[in-house]
């Protein structure tokens, strides 16, 4: 059996890899054995998904952005959070990611401000030399019941943090991303099913879906992937930070239209970024995951 067709998968596959010379089988479903190349079925060795790879997470001090934060440390990333003020989080994060054995770099300050988000990226390569992964994890809401409500200097403000900062952080990080390079924006349900009580949030989210989509057009050719993350309720400090005590202590259950009937955490929602950063995901981009607790959600 010719095996020299084969491409080895833990390799750069390149697009000439999959070049299929005319071939036909005359039954269906057909013989794996006789195909030329022979499909790449199992990895030709085993190592850690992000081995030396360098990941830019915002957000990472607390929530989903830490969990993410600690499963990359755990495959081989170093990683730089970027967080707001919350210096105990951010300390605690760092120190849990020195027990597994990672190199963290905590960086504090204001996304909104575009001249941050450029001394991030800087930061990052000269501690790092390299940048592979940016994964663009923070956010802010505001409940309102109408959006008769939502001051129009909070409108600004939202989409400034939520959206804005995402495409400073992108514009500054790509000329330092590579071929294989991954983008992860993190988006939400409300982008999918909407909020009454999360207009301007939501909007924003459904803005970081379209980037994402629209982003992973522009850089296919470059070899860089965008993709991301739509969660569910998940248990982070945005929620006791946004909703009553009452409204807390109902968060996640079928009142809130979640089939498990309960709210998600940080630890269900991170193995999908270490998907989507990862060559086992090398042929996703422009897709986004949905760790929702079984909503079913349009694409």
């Amino acid at each position: 059996m010719e095996q020299s067709l084969k491409p080895v998968w833990g390799e750069k596959i390149e697009k000439s890899d999959f070049a299929f010379p005319p071939q036909h089988q005359n039954r269906q479903p057909g013989f794996e054995y006789v195909m030329k190349p022979l499909p790449t079925s199992e990895c030709g060795k085993q190592y850690k998904k992000l081995e030396n790879k360098v990941a830019l997470i915002t957000g990472g001090d607390s929530g989903i952005g830490r969990a993410v934060a600690y499963d990359f440390v755990k495959e081989g990333a170093f990683v730089v959070i970027v967080y707001y003020d919350e210096e105990k989080d951010a300390r605690e994060t760092s120190e849990r990611i020195k027990e597994l054995g990672g190199e963290c770099l905590l960086i504090c300050g204001d996304l909104k401000d575009a001249s941050f988000a450029k001394y991030c990226v800087d930061k990052t390569i000269e501690h790092f030399g390299k940048l592979d992964i940016l994964v663009n994890n923070h956010a802010m809401q505001f409940i309102h019941r109408s959006i008769l409500d939502i001051p129009q200097e909070e409108i600004e403000f939202i989409f400034r943090n939520n959206v804005f900062s995402f495409f400073y952080l992108i514009q500054y990080a790509l000329p330092y991303m590579k071929k294989g390079g991954s983008i992860i924006n993190t988006t939400s349900v409300t982008a999918y099913e909407g909020n009454k009580d999360l207009i301007d949030y939501s909007a924003t989210k459904g803005a970081i879906v379209a980037l994402t989509r629209s982003l992973s057009l522009s850089l296919a050719e470059q070899g860089i992937r965008v993709n991301g993350v739509a969660p569910g309720p998940i248990w982070t400090p945005l929620i006791p930070s946004s909703y009553s005590a009452k409204e807390v202590a109902t968060f996640g259950k079928k009142t809130s239209h979640v089939p498990m009937d309960r709210a998600g955490q940080p630890c269900e929602v991170s193995p999908c970024y270490v998907f989507l950063a990862s060559d086992d995901a090398s042929y996703m981009t422009g897709q986004v995951l949905h760790p929702n607790g079984g909503t079913i959600v349009g694409s």
